[in-house]
């Protein structure tokens, strides 16, 4: 079967994977922040809304994190972040606005790599945006809030909704299974000591164990 051959998802899948999209987003209330970091993946939309989050005034520098992607390390050759940046200033973001953080493969790593490139340019930021595809945006806060507490978050995503997301991803299966994987690890990660824990309402987990017995998978955690 091709990639094209797929097959979608049905309603209930989709009724499922929707909720656990929604929970994924923090809502937060868009403002001024000291600084932004904008977290690598395999997802354009990420630079595309960070430079427009800084075209309005949003935050004065901006930190793109990722080393190669992992899971499709042949999308972005030289790293995430400098295919970000790249993107970035092609879009108007000047330069010197800009720091990369070229080596992180996860979060973690994200954060507090990101955290130390901008203490070596004399940021130390009070309020930070987090910048993310959409349904990262629980995940980077919880992460944030274990390894950098004392920092002040505001999420920020695409504002996109889900069945726009699904059309441009052009791969239902594949994203319902990137959500799955992400609510497991913020509902995993708290024990292992690499965030914060968040509540997950009932029929946010019910729709996530559903996805699962559909074979649902293949980003879950060993």
């Amino acid at each position: 079967m091709t990639h094209d051959d797929q097959p979608g998802l049905t309603d209930q899948q989709r009724k499922a994977a929707q909720l656990i999209w929604d929970y994924h987003r923090m809502h937060h209330q868009l403002r001024p922040c000291d600084a932004a970091i904008a977290l690598g993946s395999h997802d354009l939309g990420v630079p595309a809304y960070s430079a427009e989050l800084f075209r309005a005034g949003l935050f004065p520098a901006l930190v793109f994190s990722g080393g190669p992607n992992p899971t499709a390390p042949e999308r972005f050759p030289r790293g995430e972040a400098v295919h970000f940046r790249e993107h970035a200033v092609d879009l108007g973001v000047p330069a010197d606005a800009i720091l990369i953080e070229p080596n992180a493969t996860n979060t973690g790593q994200n954060i507090t790599l990101s955290r130390q490139v901008m203490s070596e340019a004399g940021i130390r930021p009070a309020t930070l945006m987090l910048i993310a595809m959409p349904y990262m945006e629980r995940r980077a806060y919880a992460t944030t809030r274990k390894v950098w507490p004392e920092v002040e978050i505001v999420c920020a995503s695409q504002p996109i909704d889900f069945d726009d997301y699904l059309k441009g991803m052009g791969d239902e299966r594949k994203v319902a299974e990137m959500l799955v994987g992400d609510l497991q690890r913020v509902i995993e990660y708290p024990k292992l000591g690499f965030a914060v824990e968040q509540e997950v309402p009932g029929d946010v987990h019910d729709a996530y164990k559903a996805l699962v017995r559909d074979g649902f998978s293949s980003r879950l955690l060993n």
